[in-house]
């Protein structure tokens, strides 16, 4: 079974390149192999490639950046997906797209179902929902996971921000009224190779559609911060302060409630990921490990 990863320098598409690396019939590549925001170089690759499952693991993710760059947002997060889509659909090939929290307003009380309406607050938030619209119009046989706060032991995000400037301050201002579930790469990447293993089984079928993906639990950036530190990575740990998201102003808007509702994606293929907490003790494991 020929699978196809874009993003292989990615914090996602790393992990899988990672995972993958020793079988002949996976083809990962980044930015110097496929150009994302030229649909010909996106057709040319899929067709040289001819895949059986497509990852698309590349993204622009620069949240804030987004909003002064919203073409080349758009073109990567949502552009990209509408032509892998119409590739893979050509192909009769599995797409397995990853989209995000942020297509959500965040003003929803409790966790966010797949049903509820997207109302997104931002550029990047808006390509990624344009994204899902486009594949869901493209494709036949896709699964578009929408995961949250993702973080690896590679890569810019928070966990390896929070130990850096915990390394160099003596104290750090952390935002604690957005609510989200920190979800690590690694966990992301074990559980999307359980999902193809089961389009790979006889007989098997994937049902289509929008599923929600992300760690157990959730948290705050504060609380997340508190538990990064409270794992002794670092000799001293800097005192945290919590703030409100109006004391720490951005370019892009961020929901408040960022928790998504996993049980759709539990019933229809018979695992959960597991608690974040316990994914971030297995980052900071291998971060160790690797030292």
């Amino acid at each position: 079974m020929r699978i196809l990863i874009t993003g292989k320098n990615g914090q996602v598409g790393g992990e899988f390149s990672r995972l993958y690396q020793s079988r002949p019939d996976v083809v990962s590549v980044g930015r110097d192999e496929c150009d994302l925001s030229s649909e010909q170089s996106i057709r040319d690759l899929v067709r040289q490639v001819k895949p059986a499952v497509i990852v698309n693991a590349a993204a622009y993710t620069a949240v804030d950046q987004a909003e002064r760059e919203r073409d080349l947002c758009f073109a990567i997060n949502a552009a990209a997906p509408r032509v892998l889509a119409q590739e893979a659909a050509r192909l009769d090939a599995l797409l397995v797209h990853y989209s995000t929290d942020y297509v959500f307003n965040g003003e929803k009380t409790g966790p966010y179902l797949e049903s509820d309406p997207i109302d997104p607050l931002s550029v990047y938030g808006a390509s990624k929902a344009a994204g899902e619209e486009a594949i869901a119009v493209a494709a036949s046989r896709y699964l578009v996971l929408r995961t949250s706060w993702v973080y690896s032991a590679y890569g810019k995000n928070f966990l390896r921000t929070m130990l850096r400037l915990g390394a160099e301050r003596s104290e750090l201002r952390l935002v604690d009224d957005q609510m989200g579930a920190p979800t690590s790469a690694t966990a992301i990447v074990a559980a999307t190779a359980q999902l193809v293993e089961q389009y790979a089984a006889p007989g098997a079928h994937l049902p289509a559609g929008i599923y929600h993906m992300t760690a157990g639990g959730s948290t705050s950036w504060y609380g997340f911060a508190r538990a990064i530190f409270a794992a002794g990575v670092l000799s001293a740990r800097p005192r945290l302060q919590a703030i409100a998201t109006s004391e720490y102003p951005t370019p892009a808007k961020r929901p408040a409630n960022s928790v998504l509702d996993n049980d759709k994606f539990a019933r229809t293929f018979g695992f959960r990921l597991s608690p974040w907490k316990h994914q971030l003790e297995e980052v900071l494991y291998a971060m160790q490990v690797a030292r």
